[in-house]
């Protein structure tokens, strides 16, 4: 199996622990009892680490689907080199350290690991880009 193809898996690995970390301090805050309930009641406001927990999950999935197009396009074009491996690895790593970054309200530090996760994801779509450029040149 291709690293890439390996990272998306973890990747998925990461979201389940993205969504249950959210989900732990939301039961935490607001109890057992509204976790398993229907929900309809309204809340208090949401304690920062809940707030937090919340808003690096919403970022995780924003950025998920395209770590996703990345690797499939790269399956389908056959593009894959060390680049592309490197910028697996350079999305995953940045979104492990960019959860618990967020988590503890670390500000310019978190924003540079979200960048270093989406050179990562560029690095994956560079070569099928390029691919896809260089058919459109030679049949346009």
């Amino acid at each position: 199996m291709r690293l890439e193809i390996t990272v998306l898996v973890w990747g998925c690995v990461l979201a389940l622990v993205h969504i249950f970390a959210a989900a732990h301090v939301k039961t935490r805050q607001y109890g057992t009892k509204w976790n398993v309930g229907a929900r309809d009641e309204s809340l208090p406001p949401a304690q920062p680490i809940v707030g937090r927990l919340v808003r690096a999950q919403a970022n995780f999935f924003e950025t998920f689907p395209l770590a996703i197009v990345a690797v499939v396009a790269l399956c389908f074009t056959g593009k894959q080199t060390i680049w592309t491996e490197l910028g697996a690895l350079l999305w995953l790593g940045g979104r492990i350290v960019y959860l618990p970054l967020y988590a503890a309200g670390v500000p310019v530090v978190r924003t540079l690991v979200f960048l270093v996760s989406l050179t990562g994801i560029l690095m994956m779509l560079w070569p099928s880009l390029a691919a896809g450029l260089g058919a459109s040149l030679l049949l346009g």
